[in-house]
Parts: C-alpha cells; sequence; structure tokens
C-alpha cells in the first residue's frame, strides 16, 4: 500500500531519530520471507532492544542523511530491513545472524558500526562483541588480576614454609614407622 507524503515524513523522521542514536545498524535483504517469519524476527528484535524496521530505500537515504549512518546510503539496493543497536552494539547482527541460519531468504546485504560501514561478511565479527554486561565482566577481571597475583605473590612464601614443614613432619612419621 502506497504512503502518503505525511505518511513518509512521519516514517523518516522516526526511523532518523532511532539511526541518531542507535551504535550500529545491519541491512538485510527480505525478500521471500513470510509475514510468519517477520512477524518472529520483529518479536525477537523487540526483545533484545533492537529497532526493526522495512522501509523503501529512497525514505532510507532520507532517514540516514545527518546520521553516523549516512554511509550506508550507497548500499540501500532491493527490499532491506534494517535493524538499529540502540544499546548494544552487537545486539542487531546477533539477531539478524541467528535469524539468517534458520531463514536462508534473509541475506546480509550491510553492516554499519561507528559510522563505517563494514562488508557484509563482517557481520560474524559485530556479532561476536560481548553484551555491556560481558565486556563489564571482562573489565573487572582484568583489574581484579593484578591484586589476586600480588596477593599470590605474599602468601607464597608462607604457603612454601607450611608446605616443608608438613613434608618434614610426614618424613619423620615414616621413619618412625
Amino acid at each position: 500500500m502506497a504512503l502518503k507524503l505525511e505518511d513518509k515524513k512521519v516514517v523518516v523522521a522516526e526511523v532518523n531519530a532511532v539511526a541518531a542514536q542507535a551504535l550500529s545498524v545491519v541491512g538485510a535483504e527480505n525478500r521471500g520471507l513470510t509475514v510468519t517469519q517477520m512477524t518472529d524476527l520483529r518479536a525477537k528484535a523487540r526483545k533484545e532492544g533492537v529497532y526493526l524496521r522495512v522501509v523503501k530505500n529512497t525514505l532510507a537515504r532520507k532517514a540516514v542523511a545527518g546520521t553516523p549512518f549516512e554511509c550506508i546510503s550507497p548500499a540501500l539496493k532491493g527490499p532491506i530491513v534494517l535493524a538499529f543497536a540502540k544499546d548494544d552494539p552487537g545486539a542487531a547482527a546477533r539477531i539478524v545472524k541467528a535469524f539468517a541460519k534458520d531463514n536462508d531468504k534473509l541475506v546480509t546485504t550491510l553492516v554499519s558500526l561507528g559510522g563505517s560501514l563494514l562488508k557484509p561478511a563482517d557481520i560474524e565479527r559485530v556479532a561476536s562483541l560481548p553484551t555491556r554486561s560481558q565486556a563489564v565482566a571482562q573489565l573487572l577481571g582484568v583489574l581484579k588480576a593484578p591484586i589476586s597475583k600480588f596477593v599470590g605473590t605474599l602468601a607464597a612464601p608462607q604457603s612454601k614454609l607450611v608446605r616443608t614443614l608438613a613434608a618434614v613432619l610426614e618424613a619423620k612419621k615414616s621413619a618412625q614407622a
């Protein structure tokens, strides 16, 4: 169904607002997907906090103009669904990659992270980015490691002394027996 001019302006404004706040975008050709499959994809995206929108390419070009994702304009070809990750940069890539594994008709055509256009094959790298909680856990592990090693170094002489005394005691017991 054709959109009226006012509706097109609303779509462009909505996508522009999301693109201005997004961390990454993944575009995938959705030719051949059924309505049920698209509904399933939308539900999964919504659950993960990913904004998913099927939008005409000319409207998408206008919507991303002036945003960090203006670089995707030349790659907008064919029927495409745009997935914008708002909180987690790898969320959109994980959703599209997982869905494409089960539905071969969903083909990744563009990936953009931080305002730079990547190859569609780079969806693997973007999808493997850690979530916020995983990144915080890794950071805490890196911060904790030197302290743990320092405490282990301080405790090493005492533990070595205890092990030596235990070995001497064991040797005396075995000599008496």
